[in-house]
């Protein structure tokens, strides 16, 4: 009966802590539900998301490092305080700067070709390696990367509006005949 008591505990506090994890990633989106630079749906990228919080008390959300990068080149006077990215895997913000990157690799990034992954344990970032490729680095290493990437990044997103606003426009086949 003890042990009964015991698991019962465990299993409660466990479904605690997710449903909390869970509620921070909601209270976040929820309170910035869309990309500071770009302007798209951080739920829709919750595994990708970031935070940055700058030390005159200013918010600032995005849906990827790419657009954490152009804010933060942008706002260079700007001072974060703390930055938080999305764990690839459980979606809970973590500490950047602490986070086990994947960089490159097969999935291809958000704003970005090559992709760049936030884990917090390092076991979770080696096993998406071996299933994605990639190379493991730090929030340094993932920074270069995001602005090694930028000007090819750019293009490519600039294109891909050009083409969508295109398509917008086109008159449609047989339209009203």
């Amino acid at each position: 009966m003890e042990k009964l008591s015991i698991l019962s505990l465990a299993i409660f506090l466990f479904l605690a802590l997710a449903i909390a994890a869970q509620a921070q990633m909601s209270d976040d989106v929820a309170a910035h539900k869309s990309c500071g630079q770009c302007g798209m749906d951080r739920g829709m990228f919750d595994y990708s998301r970031m935070l940055i919080e700058y030390d005159d008390g200013t918010v600032a959300p995005f849906c990827s490092l790419h657009c954490a990068a152009v804010s933060m080149a942008y706002n260079i006077d700007k001072t974060p305080k703390s930055i938080t990215v999305a764990d690839f895997n459980g979606k809970q913000l973590i500490d950047a700067e602490s986070a086990f990157w994947v960089i490159g690799g097969t999935k291809p990034g958000i704003m970005s070709k090559r992709g760049k992954w936030a884990f917090e344990k390092k076991a979770d970032a080696e096993a998406f390696m071996a299933a994605n490729q990639g190379t493991l680095g730090g929030f340094e290493d993932a920074m270069k990367a995001a602005y090694e990437d930028m000007y090819a990044d750019t293009k490519m997103i600039r294109e891909k509006r050009k083409m969508k606003r295109m398509n917008m426009t086109a008159p449609m086949p047989n339209a009203g005949h």
